[in-house]
């Protein structure tokens, strides 16, 4: 068994090009012997944002604090605590903060594919 606070794993930080204040950590992965998937917890800065992607796996992700805005099907959604966003394999999708202070969210992935 593993319990640990999320913020005790060292982030990998994010910024340039397609991102911008955007810092993730593995806090449940292949090192920890999960094997049907991955669990990160992203923070974004305000005004941070991930790069608009897509890839060939499906993502859950469930926010946790702050505000902000995801695309996809062509169109700006807000986020706030408590949201949840189920993100199909293939589709375009990007996170941004649009609030004031730090928006942190869950992400889970399948085993087997790039962790961060």
């Amino acid at each position: 068994m593993k319990i640990l606070s999320y913020s005790s794993v060292a982030p990998t930080r994010f910024e340039g090009g397609s991102a911008r204040g955007v810092a993730g950590r593995v806090v449940i992965g292949k090192d920890d012997g999960a094997e049907h998937f991955c669990m990160r917890v992203f923070e974004l800065a305000p005004e941070g944002h991930t790069p608009a992607h897509a890839h060939a796996w499906e993502h859950e992700i469930f926010v946790h604090a702050g505000s902000g805005e995801a695309f996809a099907d062509g169109q700006w959604h807000s986020l706030d605590p408590g949201t949840v966003l189920f993100i199909p394999a293939g589709k375009e999708h990007q996170i941004r903060n649009t609030g004031k202070n730090t928006l942190v969210f869950v992400c889970l992935i399948p085993a087997g594919v790039p962790e961060l």
